[in-house]
């Protein structure tokens, strides 16, 4: 058992969110589904029989996505970090998530995707890069990053050799 499950609100997107998000990770499904009883329904503003919450995983991590309505929203106060290890890697995700999203709002590799959740798209070593011995090679590389939207692994693999010249 996970001891800390990530919790989405959804303003009643939570199945098509989690089947979007189950399409694009390995290692993911949908565990239950969980629909609105007599007792809860009304409060939420609902239809009792309706889906409520959805446990499910994605890479073998547990979520639970609820449809608690518009009372809150998702912010970029709250994103998930997906470490990759090469530039297709970073591409797959990127492309995947920014369908209906807005993969331009943002920089250093984050987007929102078209639910409004937060993703931070790098690569699986950037804070070694970023603690590098040499701290002009890592000042570099911070500059490099905060003039991108999606990350270009090549370049900063060049700025780290020192063929950023």
């Amino acid at each position: 058992m996970q001891k800390i499950v990530p919790f989405l609100w959804f303003n009643g997107q939570a199945e098509e969110a989690v089947r979007f998000y189950t399409s694009i990770f390995q290692n993911s499904g949908i565990k239950d589904e969980i629909n609105y009883f007599e007792e809860n329904a009304e409060i939420a503003r609902t239809p009792a029989g309706s889906v409520m919450s959805i446990p499910f995983q994605l890479n073998g991590q547990d979520f639970i996505a609820l449809n608690g309505g518009p009372e809150f929203k998702l912010t970029e106060a709250i994103s998930f970090i997906i470490q990759c290890e090469s530039q297709t890697e970073i591409d797959f995700y990127w492309e995947k998530l920014s369908v209906g999203g807005d993969p331009n709002a943002q920089q250093c590799g984050w987007l929102k995707d078209k639910f409004g959740l937060s993703w931070q798209i790098i690569p699986a070593n950037l804070n070694q890069m970023l603690q590098s011995e040499d701290a002009v090679i890592a000042g570099k590389i911070m500059g490099s990053i905060l003039k991108m939207k999606k990350i270009n692994l090549n370049e900063l693999e060049n700025i780290q050799k020192g063929k950023d010249e």
